[in-house]
């Protein structure tokens, strides 16, 4: 069964990395991902690790752009002074050490921007990973892809693009992140603050976030849980087929909030909220409020910590002008006061 997973993913991992515009060579892919997959057995491998060492400077200025393009192994990208990027990376094999020289880290430096990728050999099986540890000006945009490693990003300042198709996603205090995708693996960050839109989601894995301000969030997870505080946004979808949804922060008048949950509980903590108009359902599940709704046109003071009777309502609460939108099958919605 973990075999069949594997090769199940690697066939995701090639669609989703040959769909990008600046994705590896299709035609590396093959024996790349042949050995994205055999990584996972490398444990049981008793063999001496063999490893070789790349290290460069790349001058870029302050606002320029950074691709790093993987197939095995983990990226790690951190802010610095100056106007260079500094690439360190290690090649890592099990077999024979003539491996290695057939993995190259490949540099095309030019005005305003640095591309790294990993090549692999396009017939041979070669079974290497790189880990890159990157260094960049603070001020730089950054895009990160790979298919078998966990990719880190903290401190940039520029626009954040980071996915990975089997490891976990980390942006920290990365104020213009856009987009944080992983297939099988946790997606976290913190510290965003941005006047456009923000787009989080993981297949197989919990997405959380925390200190984020942004015109629009999207949020999608199959399994696995989806919990955000210390929000400000004018527009958010969330969804999750199998986990709980957590909002946590504060809404805007006008402001649209979508959460759906096939499997889970939806909660929401506010901070005096200016009002919102809510539309609820869960089948499976209660409904309930810490504020004082109005059902039907009536007042309804009972909603409180003894909950609401029904299963479906429509409410507002103080001048409605914020939308609710909060439907989940098997699940409570919790409409509480932080």
């Amino acid at each position: 069964m973990g075999l069949r997973f594997s090769f199940v993913v690697a066939g995701v991992a090639l669609g989703a990395v040959s769909a990008s515009a600046q994705g590896p060579d299709p035609r590396e892919l093959d024996n790349a991902v042949r050995h994205a997959v055999t990584r996972a057995y490398q444990g049981r491998d008793t063999r001496q690790e063999q490893t070789d060492r790349f290290s460069g400077k790349y001058r870029i200025g302050r606002d320029g752009r950074v691709s790093i393009q993987n197939i095995s192994g983990d990226i790690t990208v951190t802010a610095g002074s100056g106007d260079e990027v500094s690439v360190e990376a290690i090649k890592r094999a099990r077999r024979d050490r003539g491996q290695l020289d057939q993995v190259r880290v490949e540099v095309d430096s030019a005005a305003g921007r640095v591309d790294i990728r990993t090549s692999y050999p396009r017939f041979n099986d070669v079974n290497v990973s790189v880990d890159y540890t990157v260094t960049v000006p603070t001020g730089v945009s950054v895009e990160l892809h790979s298919v078998s490693g966990s990719v880190k990003v903290s401190g940039v300042r520029g626009v954040v693009r980071a996915e990975t198709v089997s490891g976990a996603v980390t942006a920290t205090d990365t104020p213009k992140l856009e987009l944080a995708k992983s297939v099988s693996g946790d997606v976290s960050f913190s510290g965003v603050s941005t006047d456009t839109d923000v787009s989080i989601g993981s297949v197989s894995g919990n997405v959380r976030g925390r200190s984020i301000k942004a015109h629009g969030l999207e949020f999608n997870s199959v399994s696995g849980d989806v919990v955000i505080s210390d929000v400000t946004c004018d527009r958010l979808g969330a969804k999750s087929v199998s986990g709980a949804i957590e909002y946590s922060g504060s809404i805007a008048k006008s402001g649209r909030y979508d959460m759906n949950s096939h499997s889970g509980s939806i909660r929401l903590a506010l901070t005096n909220p200016p009002g919102f108009e809510v539309t609820a359902a869960t089948f499976s599940g209660s409904i309930r409020s810490d504020f004082p709704l109005t059902i039907g046109g009536d007042s309804d003071r009972r909603g409180g910590r003894r909950g609401i009777s029904g299963r479906s309502i429509r409410a507002t609460f103080g001048d409605g002008s914020a939308a609710l939108t909060l439907r989940t099958f098997s699940g409570n919605i919790i409409i509480e006061k932080r």
